[in-house]
């Protein structure tokens, strides 16, 4: 196996060693060098100038940037990633600050609950950087990463990260990677991992929901990184193998019983058999695919003029679709449900809920289709894959 588990990463950063950790190819691509900042030594230091050899930053939870007063290095950031370096710093019992000895002191100092802002030289050699505050799912990147590691460790949101360079100078990618995790006996995990380990939601609240179909109960849910509100709908007590009802809002369809697509009726339908057979319905606020309630009706307006919904989403600059289903996936592990039946038509929804580790069967889940909306599904089933019969 390439890649290492969670655990076994977290394990080491707890005995002091560092760890590799690579982000998605389409980012940076790079792997960095991680531990907590409790385990900052001359010797860890060292280490990482030594064989990281890339730029030792310190991410820190912005309440502790708040404290020390630690400000962004500059007003516009530019950096393609939105990197929050702030101004570099070391601390005023060092001397020079570069020796791997002082780097340690000044990284050990941003630990201590007792420090100030005045105790902190700008300019500095130690470069810290602001985490995200809403964490790894608002930004993938190595700053969020160390703070979510130490986060899982039980230790002060402060770490150190560290490029991994090869020995001509370029940047170490994957192949190089797996072999100076063998060369140096690291664990290497990458980002993907940490997200799908590390829930993207929040409960926020559990109620009686009394409907025309039955009685249920309602969870609500809020999505860290965005805001968005999510719910659940559950008929009896979670289990595996209930039939489920992943549904994307769609006002026009929900609410205004819409015939351009056959959104409300797959709700109405799902809610009977939520009924008869003790399911749940998960609604997703992910309105016309991804892109939103107003750009749906702007796809409307091209569709009107003879392009197809796809083609429609196209011309607005979108791709097919925008939908993801890590919230479905974190949403079913808060009721602790690995394997589902899931109502739908969709593979993209099936495969990517199988992606987060939910053991996926499908339960067909089709509406007869009309005179206005035959030729959007149509569009689905030709360009989109849906398993429907319409021809």
């Amino acid at each position: 196996m390439t890649f290492d588990t969670i655990q076994d990463a977290v394990e080491d950063l707890h005995a002091g060693k560092p760890i590799i950790v690579v982000d998605d190819e389409d980012r940076e691509n790079e792997g960095d060098l991680v531990m907590l900042a409790e385990h900052a030594t001359q010797s860890s230091i060292n280490f990482m100038v030594k064989y990281g050899r890339g730029l030792i930053c310190t991410p820190v939870h912005h309440t502790i940037a708040e404290r020390l007063n630690l400000r962004k290095m500059t007003r516009e950031n530019t950096d393609p990633h939105g990197t929050a370096f702030t101004v570099s710093i070391d601390h005023m019992s060092t001397t020079t600050g570069i020796s791997a000895k002082e780097r340690a002191n000044t990284i050990k100092a941003l630990l201590n609950d007792e420090s100030t802002a005045h105790e902190f030289n700008r300019p500095g050699h130690i470069f810290p950087l602001i985490a995200h505050p809403k964490g790894i799912h608002a930004r993938g990147g190595h700053t969020e990463a160390a703070i979510e590691l130490a986060n899982l460790c039980d230790s002060k949101p402060v770490g150190v990260i560290c490029e991994i360079m090869n020995d001509d100078g370029t940047m170490a990618r994957l192949d190089d990677l797996l072999q100076y995790k063998k060369i140096h006996q690291l664990k290497l995990i990458n980002i993907d991992q940490l997200k799908k380990h590390i829930s993207s939601i929040e409960h926020t609240a559990t109620v009686n929901m009394p409907t025309q179909y039955g009685n249920f109960t309602m969870y609500g849910f809020i999505e860290k990184a965005t805001e968005k509100e999510h719910l659940a709908l559950l008929k009896d007590k979670p289990r595996n193998d209930m039939p489920v009802r992943i549904h994307s809002e769609c006002i026009t369809g929900d609410v205004f019983t819409s015939k351009r697509c056959d959104c409300g009726e797959q709700l109405d339908q799902a809610l009977k058999i939520a009924e008869q057979q003790n399911g749940m319905i998960i609604y997703l606020r992910q309105e016309g695919r991804g892109i939103g309630l107003t750009n749906k009706l702007r796809a409307y307006e091209l569709i009107e003029q003879g392009y197809d919904t796809v083609e429609a989403n196209h011309q607005l600059g979108f791709t097919d679709d925008l939908r993801t289903y890590h919230v479905a996936a974190d949403i079913l592990k808060f009721f602790d449900i690995n394997r589902v039946k899931l109502m739908s038509n969709n593979p993209r929804k099936i495969n990517g809920l199988s992606s987060y580790d939910i053991d996926v069967t499908r339960q067909a889940h089709e509406i007869h289709f009309n005179e206005i909306n035959e030729q959007y599904l149509k569009t689905k089933k030709e360009k989109l894959g849906h398993m429907l019969e319409v021809k």
